[in-house]
């Protein structure tokens, strides 16, 4: 079930975006082998099982990659996987004797996924590093915080999720439609740098254009402008209002019973302190659900911000099903959806059956006696 239900892919242990990676290719209908370490090598914190939501959807095996009738068994994985996803730092799969010269001689076909942070080459390949460090040499870190602040880390969204995770996937795909076509396979270099400064192609033409000249905090979207902001409520919590086209910036006024004559031009920036002071008063004498039952669902672009344990509730995120139950866990639901390719639900991570997954790679009964004993 689901629109990659014809696809396989064999995936090494490791944190961040790879285990994203590949649980989003689960999710679409993959049938996903994760080879996990023999004991902890230091993957950072260790979640409970049940709470691991990143290793939903896939048959989970030990093996001990130091040793060689597990590197045999690996490839013989390999042999019949559409593709591979490892997040090594760059060498290690080759001292394991699993590169990608080794595996697409097994495989041409292969699609060869490797994720880290700053890339298979350049001088600080074989650096440590983590999402933060990766953003920081993009330009991505420095544009966001507000005026007079540091640079505020944007979780780890923006490197390991955004610029890792997703570019992996999207290098993957690519690589195997390619190897579909032409019987090619190929390694995909998904570096979190790259795909962070890829994330940033937009915002480098707003630069560009003059449309983000000046420091952080004092364009449109970083915060500067009253009309792209969070608000703090009469009872504390915030919400979000996003009217950045003259129509909603209009609406928006209106909800709010403010003149516009009260205020300056949209787009003069000088003025944007003090009409974000006339706002952040107006916003301070309603609580938060007050100004939900008047802006909720209208055109002025607004939101209430919502803790994480408050999305859940939000009608909206219920209407879409967009939080599913797995093993008695609430977690975000798989995306994108589709209309026809439908996957079947999510299950909860060790779930899914070893030994017919190794079936599914095309191991014989005996081979897979002999992996699993």
């Amino acid at each position: 079930m689901g629109p990659l239900s014809h696809v396989k892919i064999v995936e090494f242990a490791g944190i961040g975006p790879a285990p994203l990676a590949a649980m989003l290719l689960a999710d679409m209908g993959a049938t996903v082998l994760l080879i996990d370490r023999v004991a902890d090598a230091g993957l950072g914190v260790t979640l409970p099982r049940a709470a691991d939501f990143t290793k939903r959807n896939r048959a989970i095996i030990r093996l001990d990659l130091k040793r060689p009738e597990a590197i045999a068994a690996v490839l013989r994985l390999i042999e019949s996987a559409d593709g591979l996803i490892e997040g090594f730092r760059p060498g290690v799969m080759e001292r394991l004797g699993l590169g990608p010269e080794v595996c697409l001689a097994r495989n041409p076909r292969l699609a060869y996924g490797r994720v880290t942070g700053w890339g298979q080459q350049g001088p600080l390949s074989q650096a440590a590093g983590h999402d933060m460090n990766y953003i920081a040499l993009t330009g991505a870190l420095h544009a966001i915080g507000r005026a007079g602040q540091p640079p505020t880390p944007p979780l780890n969204l923006v490197g390991d999720y955004g610029g890792g995770a997703l570019y992996l996937v999207t290098g993957l795909l690519a690589a195997i439609i390619h190897a579909r076509a032409t019987g090619e396979g190929q390694v995909v270099d998904a570096a979190m740098v790259d795909g962070a400064l890829s994330l940033m192609t937009p915002v480098y033409a707003m630069k560009a254009g003059g449309r983000m000249s000046g420091p952080r905090g004092h364009n449109q979207l970083d915060s500067g402008a009253y009309f792209y902001e969070v608000y703090e409520c009469a009872d504390g919590q915030y919400v979000s209002v996003a009217s950045i086209e003259g129509k909603f910036h209009a609406e928006l006024l209106r909800l709010l019973d403010i003149d516009p004559a009260a205020l300056p031009a949209q787009h003069d920036r000088a003025s944007w302190p003090k009409a974000k002071a006339i706002l952040a008063a107006k916003f301070r004498t309603r609580t938060r659900a007050d100004w939900c039952a008047l802006l909720e669902g209208t055109d002025a672009c607004f939101a209430p911000v919502l803790s994480m344990d408050e999305a859940p509730a939000h009608p909206h995120n219920l209407a879409r099903d967009a939080f599913i139950d797995v093993g008695g866990v609430v977690q975000p639901a798989p995306a994108p959806r589709f209309a026809t390719s439908k996957a079947a639900p999510p299950r909860p991570p060790g779930s899914v059956d070893a030994p017919a997954t190794l079936a599914a790679f095309g191991l014989s009964p005996g081979e897979i006696s002999a992996l699993l004993g």
